[in-house]
């Protein structure tokens, strides 16, 4: 993990959904801006936060500025809230009468991601 004002993301390279939306939100930001952490590359790191694979493989996960960690939706608003002209579009999903239906639909895409990966032997 890097120092703990620069946020740190989570993600799984394996699955190609997964790893272009990261590349996608890598090419927005400075080099500093934010730490990625390929789990599919870097399983070890995961021991140390209580994680196992199978959780980042199926949720994306953020520890932010606070050292907070947060995951699924919650960290796909986090991560979007430090693109540069994007960032805007994380103040509504985090509003309280969204979040909600933002985490069902999350969660519900990411289930079915998960399993369509595993079928697919994008381990």
């Amino acid at each position: 993990m890097s120092d703990s004002s620069t946020p740190t993301v989570y993600y799984n390279s394996a699955c190609p959904v997964c790893n272009a939306g990261v590349c996608s939100m890598r090419e927005r930001l400075a080099d500093d801006a934010m730490h990625w952490v390929d789990v599919h590359e870097h399983p070890e790191v995961l021991e140390p936060l209580g994680l196992e694979l199978e959780d980042v493989r199926e949720r994306l996960h953020v520890v932010g500025r606070d050292g907070a960690m947060v995951q699924g939706f919650d960290a796909l608003v986090e991560a979007w809230s430090h693109l540069p002209r994007w960032g805007w579009t994380a103040t509504p999903l985090r509003w309280r009468a969204v979040r909600p239906l933002g985490r069902l639909l999350y969660n519900a895409f990411a289930r079915q991601l998960f399993r369509w990966n595993r079928r697919r032997g994008h381990w």
